[in-house]
């Protein structure tokens, strides 16, 4: 199974870095709904550090087709 590249954070919504809407569709995801993908830290040229904490919809296929409109 192939690892997806998760999107550069500074191209998501405040939402998808709180892990409330999908990294890849931006579908709303409600608790214990989705798949967590970790934390994750940024260091950003100017600022400091921070962890944001991005999801995937479980459903691969919808969150695809999803995507693509």
């Amino acid at each position: 199974m192939a690892v997806r590249q998760l999107p550069p954070v500074r191209e998501m919504s405040e939402r998808q870095q709180r892990g409330w809407c999908c990294v890849w569709c931006r579908e709303r995801l409600g608790v214990d709904l989705g798949t967590d993908l970790g934390e994750q830290r940024v260091s950003p040229p100017d600022g400091a550090a921070y962890s944001w904490f991005p999801r995937e919809c479980a459903d691969a296929t919808a969150c695809a087709d999803r995507a693509a409109r």
